[in-house]
């Protein structure tokens, strides 16, 4: 498989993601909002650059379009290798995701909360990248048919 028909499952798999998150997280508190990470993590950045300032809604619209382009490649790397393994690498690499996005925030400096503030949220964080995951691996198998 190419590596363009690669970035395309993989664009399946994060836009996927983003639709899920951006679906559900409004309809509880109990339900992961990553982009709060991402805007605080962007945040950060911003200011390292001296660029400070921006903050909350106004990183909304970058915040997503790099959340998209960074999962975009991230996945796309499924499409690597055999196509009979692809589901168990799909697997592999939704939970290393997942599990990295509940447990990295507070070594980077950044506040857990958004995405591990319970054992609900930390469960459904780690769901939401398998899912991109696994629409991944399902745009893989059908380019390779």
């Amino acid at each position: 498989m190419n590596k363009v028909t690669n970035l395309i499952a993989g664009f399946a798999g994060a836009v996927a993601l983003n639709i899920l998150h951006e679906s559900l997280k409004n309809k509880s508190s109990n339900v992961p909002r990553v982009d709060r990470l991402g805007e605080e993590a962007l945040g950060h950045a911003l200011d390292f650059f001296g660029i400070g300032g921006k903050r909350g809604k106004a990183l909304y619209g970058p915040t997503l379009a790099g959340d998209l382009i960074s999962n975009t490649i991230y996945y796309s790397l499924i499409g690597n290798g055999n196509v009979k393994n692809v589901f168990t690498r799909s697997i592999v690499s939704g939970l290393a995701a997942g599990m990295g996005a509940v447990t990295l925030p507070k070594s980077m400096g950044l506040n857990p909360e958004p995405v591990a503030k319970n054992n609900q949220v930390k469960v459904l964080t780690v769901a939401y990248y398998l899912v991109g995951a696994l629409v991944t691996a399902t745009m893989v198998k059908a380019f390779r048919k």
